[in-house]
């Protein structure tokens, strides 16, 4: 069930190797890595690149590996088009701009829970402790638009969110989640104790988790 769905790697703003990653992973005992680094950084020719390192690799690792990306929801939208998405494993859509108030922030979570490339929605809430927290109506559409769409929220290590009740939240209509350590260095990989501990205070089960099928 130990999983570890977002780290990154040299190609985005990690320090480490692909294979790095993936060791530590090994080393930790955990099922599936998932590589996810940031979109923005593979525009310019490294695409390529780094589904052939990633695809290397993961047919002599010992755990399951996936290639996917975590992209930046915008105003505008999710910045992964259609030919990034249809050659990745899976797709993560974060907020990584800063906002003025929750409301601006649960717009931005709406818009990528409308994309059809996006698959989690990464550390959901990170911001509210600096814009303060939305209200009960604004996670009940967050929470609507999930389950409509078939959407998963990751449960993130590094930022300690989202929180319990969400998450229960989430068990409770069949929304599926995942493991987050968000690392950015290799020894950071699989350090997802406190998104296990919450899941499992949350009722989890699982069959909860989005990577169920490979765990």
């Amino acid at each position: 069930m130990i999983h570890d769905a977002h780290t990154h790697t040299s190609y985005s703003d990690g320090i480490g190797e692909v294979l790095e990653n993936i060791q530590e992973a090994e080393k930790k005992g955990l099922f599936l890595i998932a590589i996810t680094d940031h979109s923005h950084y593979l525009f310019a020719g490294g695409f390529n690149a780094y589904l052939r390192e990633i695809n290397r690799w993961k047919e002599e690792a010992e755990l399951t590996v996936l290639a996917g990306i975590e992209g930046n929801i915008t105003r505008t939208g999710v910045d992964v088009p259609d030919w990034m998405a249809e050659r990745l494993d899976f797709v993560v859509a974060s907020v990584h701009e800063w906002v003025e108030s929750p409301e601006e922030y649960i717009a931005l979570v709406k818009v990528a829970l409308t994309d059809k490339n996006v698959d989690v929605i990464g550390h959901f809430g990170a911001s509210f402790p600096y814009t303060g927290y939305p209200d009960r109506e604004g996670l009940e559409e967050v929470l609507e638009l999930a389950e409509a769409n078939g959407k998963a929220f990751e449960i993130s290590s590094s930022y300690h969110v989202p929180d319990l009740d969400f998450v229960r939240e989430c068990v409770r209509r069949g929304i599926k989640l995942t493991f987050a350590s968000d690392a950015h260095r290799p020894e950071k990989v699989g350090n997802v104790g406190w998104s296990v501990s919450l899941f499992r205070k949350a009722g989890g089960k699982p069959e909860d988790l989005f990577f169920a099928g490979y765990l």
